[in-house]
């Protein structure tokens, strides 16, 4: 089997989130189930300094009209995962972020940027015409960036792979105005409502939905949740008609990486045999961040984007009362200008107790999950999560809404989950600052009690949420796309209403 995996971003290359971690470990997964997978993403600046062994596959011409373009191939250190990078420096030899230029706003010719990365994708699914020396049975794209891979498949005729779209947020959708479409290549046609046409704009992530043969979200909720108002964010009806194409794969962690017992980023390792560590972790955290050297003061965590889909408001609200009850908070993450700033008004009038790192620092991410007590996760909707389950490993539970895959992998710390020692965190069901408070009251009285505390940190632990379960879902979703099934179009009549 043999599987191109397009994505925007990847960890070892270049990383903003939880997709650039999905996209290195499900290909490795892959590959351990004998599946020959390559990776295919953009040559940005950082990508090109890290990539290993790079040499030039092929000189591509400008097959989109953007610019000189070539194709490169290396290595990912350090597990040596093959990769190819879209090098069109026009496009991505830029300084600022992946899709935001320094200022924080998004790149103007974005359209362009992910349409050739698309585009070139299709190229090396051309049986007669690919630039390589080597043709996928499966291409498999993630998130809009990606989402005009099977788009380009379904124009190119019956002569292609079999296309597979992951929707790791359904939140963002790669939406431009309809000026662009005349230079995406496409067929007119593509340019209506059986197509990548929405509402009047042109939507990337549409696409990938529309015309891939069989589509994927990262948790069983949160693939039933798509379907309906407001998760489906008016994609609900073209998902619903297209559920017996969709399933929800939970996303798996990669314990190479994230294991208390190995970190070397952490001042000390330990495991579910000896929890003595922890402590020193956390000692070497409250001296990092500037916090009070209190070891047994309670420390929350929170790590990603802050922005309202992750509940940072919420955090906000309920913060006082936190504080009040003795905890500490060390936060890392960046996102919206104002819950920025906010932050650090908090952790200006309160440095004894509230530490706010704007920005993403990997290091600084294992070195909090390795010292914090617990990691909150109070987003009003969650595709899967995956900063949740690295803090179960490191035991440091959840403090979660009941939402996507937060609430596939997360089990309540309930009288009744407790005494079937089942529990591994605790839920709340009301995305509101109320809600979050009451939570994690529960988890601080826990804390308090020291025995049941270890006993609720061992079971989360155990749990085990690694890649080779998921790797064996996906290896069985490819193997189902026969030549006899390729191609075919399953949106039901009327399904993509725009």
């Amino acid at each position: 089997m043999r599987v191109l995996m397009a994505t925007p971003e990847i960890y070892g290359l270049a990383k903003t989130g939880g997709l650039g971690d999905v996209s290195a470990a499900l290909p490795a997964a892959l590959a351990e189930l004998g599946a020959e997978t390559r990776v295919l993403l953009p040559a940005y600046p950082q990508a090109l300094d890290a990539l290993e062994g790079s040499r030039t596959v092929a000189r591509l011409g400008d097959p989109l009209g953007v610019g000189e373009t070539r194709l490169l191939g290396g290595r990912i250190a350090p597990g040596g995962q093959s990769a190819w990078l879209v090098d069109c420096p026009d496009l991505f030899r830029r300084a600022g972020g992946l899709y935001q230029d320094a200022a924080g706003a998004d790149w103007p010719d974005n359209h362009l940027r992910f349409a050739l990365l698309a585009r070139v994708g299709a190229l090396l699914c051309d049986r007669a015409a690919s630039p390589a020396r080597w043709r996928p049975d499966v291409a498999h794209g993630n998130d809009w960036q990606t989402g005009l891979l099977p788009a380009y498949l379904a124009a190119a005729g019956s002569a292609r792979p079999a296309t597979v779209f992951t929707i790791h947020n359904l939140a963002f959708q790669g939406l431009f105005p309809a000026q662009v479409f005349p230079h995406l290549g496409l067929p007119a046609a593509a340019f209506a409502v059986n197509g990548v046409e929405y509402y009047g704009q042109v939507s990337f992530l549409k696409a990938g939905i529309y015309y891939s043969d069989r589509l994927t979200t990262v948790s069983p909720t949160y693939a039933r949740e798509i379907q309906t108002a407001p998760e489906g964010r008016g994609l609900e009806g073209l998902l619903a008609a297209r559920r017996g194409d969709l399933v929800g794969i939970l996303n798996g962690v990669d314990y190479g990486v994230w294991d208390p017992a190995t970190d070397r980023w952490l001042a000390r390792t330990y495991g579910p045999q000896d929890l003595s560590g922890k402590a020193a972790c956390k000692a070497a955290l409250q001296e990092q961040l500037g916090l009070a050297p209190a070891p047994d003061t309670p420390m929350l965590a929170m790590i990603g984007r802050l922005t309202a889909q992750k509940g940072v408001d919420l955090l906000l609200d309920a913060l006082p009362a936190l504080l009040a009850a003795g905890a500490q908070l060390a936060l890392l993450g960046s996102g919206e200008a104002a819950l920025e700033q906010s932050l650090h008004e908090v952790a200006a009038a309160r440095p004894d107790s509230v530490a706010v790192h704007v920005g993403y620092d990997e290091s600084l991410a294992h070195r909090i999950q390795g010292g914090a007590d617990m990691i909150l996760a109070p987003s009003r909707f969650e595709p899967c999560g995956l900063t949740h389950l690295y803090g179960m490993r490191y035991g440091t539970p959840p403090i979660a809404h009941r939402v996507g895959g937060l609430a596939d992998t997360v089990t309540d710390a309930t009288a009744a989950t407790l005494g079937d020692d089942a529990a591994t965190g605790f839920l709340f069901d009301a995305p509101t600052a109320a809600a979050l408070r009451g939570a994690a009251a529960r988890a601080l009285a826990m804390y308090r009690q020291p025995a049941a505390w270890r006993r609720l940190q061992l079971r989360a632990m155990r749990q085990d949420f690694g890649w080779p379960a998921a790797a064996r879902q996906y290896l069985a979703l490819y193997n189902e796309l026969t030549p006899a099934t390729a191609g075919r179009r399953r949106a039901k009549k009327g399904a993509a209403k725009s």
